[in-house]
């Protein structure tokens, strides 16, 4: 953390910052694969550069993410059940510029504006702790768009409301559509009714997010959820829904994930049940569908039941942070309704696993609640790595 004092009033004017940088490399393998081989891969996943500032008495943040996934992992991240911005059994990199909020106002009532999280539905997989990203990612959070939005804090319950553009990045290097912007809107109420405990719900309706230029259907999303942290529990359930072309395709999610600390030790788990639409692949690469869609492509809908259990182990050396784990996924497909995809004819399978092994790597401010606007520091204290109790890290 550094502080600046500007000349004048001293205590309003301080200045402080704190950064930070993680890096997760990572090996996966998987019989989940499209042709029905296995397919493992060595990927730099989720390296991020963070920073966050505050000036005028906690009055006014600079909240900045910038993800270099653009240039490690171009082609995404083996991630079966992975869905979205014209990936399949992918993770697709995220954009450049992750998030860049301008946040004003104090624990009652404030204002953010740039380019980031709606205030809809869960937090990032990123500041979660399984490296795996749920199927359900473009299902509970709507991210990296041009956001304008307010909160109120009334007790224990917080109000937050937005306007954004409903497309999605079509590149990692991609900006929102700025004349989409107001497109789109959301609304989200957290209550927080003791310690530890949150629960949220929230709606969003998002028009077009398949296509750049607005032609295709809305989505109708709602989600639910609570969390629960203290000491050395975190706990998260959550439930959520997708209407699309005026209900004509509707997917549903639900996801439970816990870890505990154990010294330095970290087992964690999630069972998940979420549904995707399947698009026709393209020929050069059987993980990309088309992009701009022509029409409403969607050949059917599958369900995918994930189990994954791992461990990490916190270690530190000098200011790095380095945190070995292991992971291992069960993953069950099934068919959904009508439709011509077929998972078994596709992936060979309709059951299968996945194995990763990696280190996490980091140094400066832990990975905090992207997403989360309503106030500092509290919103900073999530971590990537989930905190250890004090003492532990010593």
């Amino acid at each position: 953390m550094l502080g600046v004092c500007l000349p004048g009033r001293a205590v309003a004017q301080r200045v402080t910052a704190q950064w930070g940088v993680q890096a997760i490399p990572a090996f996966t393998e998987t019989n989940v694969v499209p042709g029905g081989r296995s397919l493992g891969e060595l990927r730099v996943v989720q390296p991020t550069v963070m920073l966050h500032a505050v000036a005028f008495g906690d009055r006014l943040r600079l909240i900045g993410t910038v993800d270099f996934e653009k240039y490690t992992i171009p082609h995404g991240e083996l991630s079966p059940g992975s869905w979205g911005e014209s990936f399949e059994d992918r993770r697709h990199p995220h954009t450049l510029v992750h998030e860049l909020m301008l946040v004003g106002g104090g624990r009652r009532l404030f204002a953010a504006a740039g380019k980031g999280f709606v205030p809809f539905g869960t937090d990032d997989p990123m500041s979660r702790p399984t490296v795996r990203f749920p199927v359900n990612h473009h299902l509970s959070q709507i991210l990296e768009r041009a956001v304008l939005l307010a909160g109120v804090r009334i007790g224990p319950a917080l109000l937050e409301g937005a306007l954004f553009n409903g497309d999605e990045p079509v590149s990692p290097g991609s900006w929102p559509a700025w004349d989409r912007f107001g497109d789109s809107w959301s609304t989200r109420l957290t209550v927080t009714p003791l310690e530890g405990l949150e629960v949220q719900g929230s709606y969003a309706r998002v028009n077009s997010p398949e296509d750049r230029g607005g032609a295709a259907p809305a989505d109708r999303k709602v989600s639910a959820s609570a969390r629960w942290e203290r000491g050395r529990w975190y706990g998260e359930l959550e439930w959520a829904r997708t209407a699309t072309a005026d209900g004509a395709f509707i997917f549903h999610s639900v996801l439970a994930e816990g870890a505990v600390t154990l010294g330095k030790n970290r087992p964690y788990v999630r069972l998940e049940r979420s549904d995707r639409p399947e698009e026709e692949r393209l020929f050069s690469s059987r993980f990309r569908t088309r992009r701009p869609l022509f029409d409403n492509s969607i050949l059917g809908i599958t369900r995918w039941t994930v189990l994954t259990g791992g461990s990490a182990l916190d270690m530190r050396w000098r200011t790095l942070r380095y945190t070995p784990f292991v992971e291992a996924s069960w993953i069950g497909i099934a068919r959904v309704g009508g439709g011509v995809f077929d998972p078994r004819v596709f992936f060979g399978r309709t059951r299968g696993v996945a194995l990763t092994l990696g280190v996490r790597l980091a140094t400066g401010m832990r990975m905090p609640r992207m997403g989360r606007y309503g106030g500092w520091p509290s919103e900073v204290t999530g971590r990537m790595d989930m905190p250890m109790p004090a003492g532990a890290e010593e």
